[in-house]
């Protein structure tokens, strides 16, 4: 099979995903269907406007245009300060203003409709053509979400043996000098010969480019002869890619450089399992309508348990953290959680609590680390709802005077993520952090390592 045979065949796998595909030449600015004005542009200007009529209908049309003029502004001369800022108003919506009844009216055009996937125009467009500062670079595979170029797919022939997908890393690497426009709006890159094929983000470097082994879950590895077929139907799911783009996506800063990260497979099916045992067990067993996944012992509705994820070292523990944080806050069944970090030793404290930090854009909100007893009881005690606090197990220990650690909170949804906190769990302080799972609200507990419920996932 020749890279030409292997373009097409991946191009079937994005048909049976449900979405539309096209041929670049055929709506290339010169041709008898153009969908851009000159091969400078890389967006589909006419998709992404229809599709944000389709979504925001309350907008009238200059605020479209607006929305439309600014995603094409860029905010800076570098290129991932750009593609942050683009993912900030995929997540956010774009700032627009209009005048209705002698009134100034601000108010966000979003770019994609996350609860409706229907409202989204997927299209894959194969051999497309963008002129670079130095020649015109045709493309193997481009994916559109409404318009906007947010993955691209660098394909080699699994027949020649002078070539492997490291040539095609170091092709999408040479795209990102010369025509850099087009991944402002990334959000992955693939790299495959068919056989092989890993997918990465805009930063990453080739030892971070990883296989994507699962389609629909963790327990759906299909034996397949091409691993860039398994990663089409697993990641280009439109239901799963919308999610993906929304909760698996962050930014840090390293000293002084942008670093952006995407979570691997493992990490994204263990969060969403993780997600949905924990609204489960947070949940009044009459108003459970499905039962959780067969990962490991069904979640029990109301349990306040929501169970265990195990990491082996270096598979992404803290991303997977973040990752989960950032799904769950936003779900409407935990009516605005609290989330209570809790390792056992400050220096894991301090780490955890920068990740976060560093991730606070995927939170909409910035977290808290308590510094003693006193203010993790003030944190708890008198927040009604949201917010991440970080504390060690140790500040969970009563005061000399105190029988009986106090109840500081009643509400139903606080969440307790535990991290390498098991050695203390069972002994002396996990005693008062149990006691506070059960009498202030039934925090279901996601935990790194032993017991708090069934597993949600296992990493070996």
């Amino acid at each position: 099979m020749n890279e030409d045979q292997l373009e097409q065949l991946c191009l079937e796998w994005f048909r049976d995903n449900s979405w539309d595909v096209l041929y670049g030449p055929d709506i290339a600015p010169d041709s008898d269907n153009p969908e851009r004005k000159d091969y400078r542009e890389v967006i589909l200007k006419h998709y992404l406007q229809e599709s944000l009529e389709k979504i925001n209908l309350h907008l009238p049309f200059n605020a479209i245009e607006q929305a439309i003029a600014l995603v094409l502004k860029p905010e800076s001369l570098d290129l991932i300060t750009n593609n942050r800022a683009f993912h900030r108003l995929l997540l956010e919506g774009v700032p627009v203003e209009y005048r209705k009844d002698d009134e100034t009216i601000h108010d966000r055009a979003f770019l994609i409709d996350f609860e409706n996937i229907a409202n989204n125009r997927f299209l894959a467009v194969n051999q497309f053509t963008i002129q670079g500062t130095k020649r015109p670079r045709r493309l193997d595979v481009v994916c559109f979400i409404n318009g906007l170029p947010i993955a691209v797919l660098e394909l080699k022939s699994p027949e020649d043996e002078n070539v492997d997908i490291w040539d095609a890393f170091n092709q999408l690497q040479t795209y990102k000098d010369e025509i850099s426009d087009l991944f402002v709006f990334n959000e992955a890159l693939v790299v495959s010969d068919g056989y092989n094929a890993r997918i990465g983000a805009l930063t990453a470097n080739k030892e971070r480019f990883s296989p994507w082994r699962a389609v629909k879950n963790e327990d759906d590895k299909p034996l397949l002869e091409w691993q860039l077929e398994t990663l089409v139907r697993g990641f280009f799911d439109r239901e799963m890619l919308l999610d993906y783009i929304r909760f698996f996506v962050l930014f840090e800063n390293d000293g002084g450089a942008i670093i952006k990260k995407i979570a691997g497979y493992h990490q994204f099916h263990a969060v969403r399992e993780a997600v949905k045992a924990t609204i489960i067990a947070a949940q009044d067993p009459k108003g459970v309508a499905e039962k959780r996944a067969k990962y490991g012992d069904e979640v029990v509705p109301g349990s306040k348990k929501a169970g265990v994820v195990w990491h082996t070292q270096g598979s992404g523990k803290s991303i997977s953290m973040c990752c989960y944080a950032g799904k769950l806050l936003q779900q409407p069944e935990m009516n605005n959680p609290t989330l209570l970090v809790v390792t056992d030793r400050n220096d894991l404290d301090g780490q955890l609590f920068q990740t976060f930090s560093n991730a606070h854009e995927l939170f909409k909100q910035t977290p808290v680390q308590a510094n003693d007893r006193d203010e993790l009881r003030q944190l708890l005690s008198e927040r009604e709802s949201g917010g991440i606090i970080f504390t060690t197990v140790q500040k969970f220990s009563p005061f000399e005077d105190e029988g009986a650690h106090p109840i500081l909170n009643g509400r139903h949804n606080i969440v307790v993520i535990s991290d390498e906190a098991h050695r203390s769990q069972y002994g002396h302080k996990g005693r008062f952090i149990k006691v506070k799972n059960q009498t202030a609200g039934g925090h279901p507990t996601l935990k790194d390592g032993v017991c708090f419920g069934p597993p949600a996932r296992l990493f070996w």
